[in-house]
């Protein structure tokens, strides 16, 4: 399975600033390409050698690969929108493939800079690449980040062999005000998360009006450390969720929320929570660690979930008078809602496993 990791650099004074000299030349040369590009109108990458290999590589400095690499991310980024020209940033991201990027063993990198090849230490090699089996994939992304480099490295981890369909599964409802509540009644709990992201937008809103630099720099700073923040709270939960599933022998369920934003409204108070919501990110954090540790993950219909009685089968939207309660009109039945949404999940992951051994 394929995992995306970022692992730290530690190169010296010199090759800091060759690795500098080196980003910026490519991102020079990218905005340029992409310059071409928007005036062409084409995102053709064959075309645009043509047209801008040899000038890369005499104006900028660049070698062979650099120049080629300098142009696809300039096409890239022109296909996923041409109705405005890309521009990048000056120490934006650079991507190295195996031609100018290889590994010496687990804790050295050769990298290509404009000067030649510099051998830069891997102080930081992450969870994955030390696993038994580990083996480095493709392109890696140079990145600049707060005074530090980063190799953001994809990594073929092998996963254990998958063994017998499991008999239960544990049901997970994902939410906002509870991130994920599992069918033995376990929440995790959003509140945390809400607090941060809104005492964030109340300093981003003053941040905007000041509209210095200074503050547009605090901006940048406080968007990462939000980020990072629900990252980790994620990583949090589906370390929990995989390590529960992987103790009780059960498979884990989860709701298929593709394209949910899409289909969901919700009040104007609700939208800030809605499309921050990282649902996704949860989903593929427990989809990975699961993979890797043998845990199996099935995807159901979350239709009715939530309005149908795990007790009697009951389904009626007046089923859930509010967000948090649930109360059958048929049996009496009373709980959580989250909580019986989580047990109707698992139980179709049950009934989906019968269909396919059908």
């Amino acid at each position: 399975m394929l995992v995306t990791e970022m692992l730290k650099l530690a190169p010296s004074a010199e090759q800091c600033e060759a690795l500098l000299a080196t980003m910026r030349a490519c991102n020079v040369a990218a905005n340029h390409t992409a310059e071409v590009a928007f005036e062409h109108r084409t995102a053709n990458k064959i075309a645009l050698q043509k047209l801008m290999y040899a000038d890369l590589r005499a104006e900028f400095g660049l070698s062979a690969q650099m120049a080629i690499r300098s142009i696809a991310k300039a096409c890239e980024a022109y296909k996923r929108d041409k109705k405005i020209k890309p521009v990048f940033r000056e120490l934006g991201a650079v991507a190295y493939d195996q031609r100018i990027l290889s590994w010496k063993g687990r804790d050295r990198v050769s990298i290509l800079t404009l000067t030649g090849r510099i051998v830069v230490p891997v102080v930081y090699q992450g969870r994955w690449l030390a696993t038994t089996g580990a083996t480095m994939r493709g392109q890696a992304d140079l990145v600049y980040r707060d005074g530090a480099f980063y190799l953001a490295a994809v990594i073929d981890v092998p996963e254990p062999p998958q063994g017998d369909e499991p008999d239960e599964w544990l049901g997970v409802d994902l939410g906002i005000v509870n991130l994920a509540t599992d069918s033995t009644g376990e929440a995790h709990t959003g509140k945390g998360v809400r607090a941060v992201r809104r005492r964030n937008a109340r300093l981003r809103a003053r941040l905007q009006a000041k509209a210095t630099k200074s503050a547009k720099r605090l901006l940048k700073k406080r968007k990462r450390k939000e980020s990072r923040f629900a990252r980790d709270v994620n990583h949090v939960i589906s370390k929990h969720l995989v390590g529960k599933a992987k103790d009780t022998q059960t498979g884990i369920a989860l709701e298929d929320l593709e394209g949910i934003r899409d289909r969901v409204t919700v009040r104007k108070a609700q939208r800030a929570d809605h499309h921050s919501w990282a649902f996704h990110q949860l989903r593929t954090f427990v989809t990975y660690k699961a993979a890797i540790t043998g845990v199996p993950v099935r995807l159901v219909d979350p239709r009715d979930t939530s309005r149908t009685c795990h007790r009697c089968g009951h389904c009626d939207k007046r089923n859930r008078p509010n967000r948090d309660d649930f109360k059958c009109l048929g049996c009496g039945f009373a709980g959580p809602a989250d909580y019986n949404a989580a047990i109707n999940i698992g139980r179709r992951a049950v009934s989906h496993a019968a269909d396919d051994a059908a």
